[in-house]
C-alpha cells in the first residue's frame, strides 16, 4: 500500500495543478475531457478542451462572456502556484495564450505577478493567509482535501459557478461536482489530460501465444472477467518445475482503479459509502484477486516491488499513470510495451481514470471584483489550439503505437473522483490491505463503517 500512498501524492500535486492551469478552447475539434497525473508540470495548450461526449451532445458550445469593458487601475494580479504559471511562449498556443494576456493587461489596465511557493509549505502559507485575510494572491491554486468544505464553511472564497458558463475554457465537472459546496461552485479548472491503466508487456503476451488485449478492447470486451482470464493465463509454470515463472498481475493495489471502473467510491458527501452493492461488488472483485491467488507474490520489496517486477519481463500487467511510458520505455528495451485502460466493472459505462485528490483556482473574498478576474482568465484561455486532441503531443513522444496512443486518450476520457484525501484520519490503508489480504468482504465493511464516518464526520462537523 506505500505504492499507493506515493502515487496519491504525486497525482494530487500533478492532477490539481493540471486543472489550475486550464489552457486553450479547441474551436470545432474532438478532443477528450482528462484529468490525471503528467510526466512534469505542465501549461500545456492541449489541456482545456470540451469532452468528446460533451461535443456529441451539444454542451461544447461554449457560452463564451460577451466582451466587458473596465479599467482595473493598474492593478496586479497575483497567480500562486507552487511553480511558477507564467504563460511560456514554447508553441503556437502558448504564444497566442500570451498574447491574449498583454491584449488584456493593455486593454483592462492591470498587470500580472507570478507568485511561487515551495511545495512544503504551500498549505500551511494559503491556508494561514486566507484566514488572516491577507491571502498571497488573487487566483490561487488549492487541492479539494483542504478546501472543501474547510475554507468554503468559513466563507473564505467567493462562489464563481456563475463565471463558468464557457465550457471551452471551464471544466464544469471542476467547477460543480469537485468544488461544489452547498449548492455552489468554488473553484475553476480546465480539461486536464493523461490516464491510469495498465501497462503490459505485449513481448511477453506473444510468447505466451495469449490473445492480443487489443482486441478485448475493439470488441469492447475488456472488463473484469476478461481481465481475471487475461490474468489466470499468464499466471504460467512455463519450464515445469512446479513453480510459476511468469505471471498476470505485478500488485494488487488498484482499489481506486477498482472503484472508478464501477463507478463507485468509498465516500459520498459526508457518508461513508462501503456498503453501497456498488462498492461491494469492488471489494469482492479484490478479495478474488487475492483468495484466488492471482497476483504476483511479494518478494518483502517496498512500494516499488511492482514496477520492479514488471521491469522484470515477466509479469505481463502493471498499473501506473501514462507518465511512466517514458521511463518503462528506457528500462525495458528489448520488450514491446502496450498500454490499456483499467477494465469496465458490472457497472461501468465507460473506462475512468481515478483521482481522489483533485484540485482547482479559487479567488479569496479578500480580492476585489471576481467577475472581471474570471473574464480575464476565460479570454486569456479562448483560442483555436493548433492540436487534434488533449495531449496529443505528449502521447505522441510517449508511445509509437497507435492502438496505445488511443487507449491513453480512451481512458482519459472519463474520470472519476473520490474525496478520501479530505479525511486524513480515516483508515484507508488498513481498509485497503484488509481486502487484499482476502479477508472476508462482509466483516470488513463492518469493521471499518463507523471509522470512516468518524473520520468523515470530522471534517463536516467541525
Amino acid at each position: 500500500m506505500k505504492k499507493n500512498l506515493v502515487m496519491l501524492l504525486v497525482s494530487v500535486m500533478l492532477i490539481f495543478s493540471l486543472a489550475a492551469c486550464s489552457s486553450g478552447s479547441n474551436g470545432g475539434n474532438d478532443p477528450a475531457s482528462t484529468n490525471t497525473a503528467t510526466e512534469k508540470p505542465s501549461n500545456n495548450p492541449a489541456a482545456t478542451n470540451a469532452s468528446e461526449n460533451d461535443a456529441e451532445d451539444g454542451a461544447g458550445n461554449s457560452n463564451e462572456t460577451p466582451e466587458m469593458d473596465f479599467d482595473m487601475g493598474g492593478r496586479t494580479i497575483k497567480i500562486v502556484n507552487f511553480w511558477s504559471l507564467e504563460i511560456p511562449e514554447d508553441n503556437p498556443d502558448n504564444i497566442q495564450r500570451k498574447k491574449n494576456l498583454e491584449d488584456l493587461m493593455k486593454k483592462h489596465n492591470f498587470k500580472v505577478e507570478y507568485v511561487v511557493i515551495d511545495g512544503a509549505e504551500y498549505q500551511k502559507k494559503v491556508t494561514a493567509s486566507l484566514l488572516a485575510g491577507e491571502p498571497v494572491g488573487d487566483l490561487i491554486a488549492v487541492s479539494k482535501s483542504y478546501t472543501i468544505p474547510s475554507l468554503v464553511s468559513q466563507d473564505l472564497l467567493w462562489p464563481i459557478d456563475e463565471y463558468t458558463k464557457n465550457d471551452k475554457v471551464f471544466n464544469p465537472e471542476v467547477t460543480n461536482k469537485i468544488m461544489q459546496y452547498n449548492g455552489r461552485g468554488y473553484g475553476f479548472g480546465g480539461y486536464t489530460q493523461g490516464a491510469t491503466g495498465f501497462f503490459y508487456n505485449r513481448t511477453l503476451m506473444n510468447n505466451l501465444g495469449m490473445k492480443p488485449l487489443q482486441e478485448y478492447i475493439n470488441e469492447d470486451n475488456w472488463n473484469w472477467d476478461t481481465f481475471l482470464q487475461v490474468i489466470k493465463e499468464a499466471n504460467r509454470d512455463t519450464n515445469n518445475d512446479g513453480k510459476l515463472d511468469t505471471w498476470g498481475l505485478a500488485g494488487a493495489g488498484v482499489l481506486d482503479s477498482a472503484l472508478a471502473s464501477n463507478e463507485t467510491s468509498l465516500t459520498k458527501g459526508d457518508k461513508q459509502n462501503l456498503d453501497d452493492p456498488k462498492t461491494v461488488e469492488v471489494l469482492n472483485f479484490l478479495s478474488k484477486l487475492s483468495t484466488d491467488k492471482l497476483v504476483r507474490p511479494s518478494e518483502g520489496g517496498d512500494w516499488t516491488e511492482p514496477s520492479q517486477f514488471f521491469r522484470q519481463g515477466n509479469t505481463l500487467l502493471y498499473l501506473s499513470g501514462n507518465y511512466e511510458a517514458e521511463a518503462l520505455n528506457n528500462d525495458m528495451k528489448d520488450f514491446d510495451i502496450g498500454f490499456i485502460p483499467f477494465p469496465k466493472g458490472p457497472n461501468g459505462t465507460s473506462y475512468n481514470t481515478p483521482d481522489t485528490n483533485p484540485g482547482a483556482m479559487v479567488i479569496p473574498k479578500a480580492a476585489k471584483n471576481p467577475e472581471q478576474l474570471m473574464y480575464i482568465w476565460e479570454k486569456i484561455e479562448t483560442y483555436d489550439s493548433v492540436y487534434d486532441y488533449p495531449g496529443q503531443d505528449w502521447y505522441e513522444r510517449s508511445f509509437d503505437n497507435e492502438d496505445d496512443i488511443n487507449n491513453v486518450v480512451l481512458a482519459s476520457k472519463r474520470f472519476s473522483f473520490d474525496s478520501l484525501s479530505t479525511f486524513p484520519s480515516m483508515p484507508y490503508y488498513q481498509f485497503a490491505d484488509e481486502i487484499n489480504k482476502g479477508q472476508s468482504v462482509s466483516t470488513v465493511i463492518e469493521t471499518y463503517k463507523t471509522p470512516f464516518q468518524a473520520a468523515i464526520d470530522e471534517v463536516y462537523k467541525k
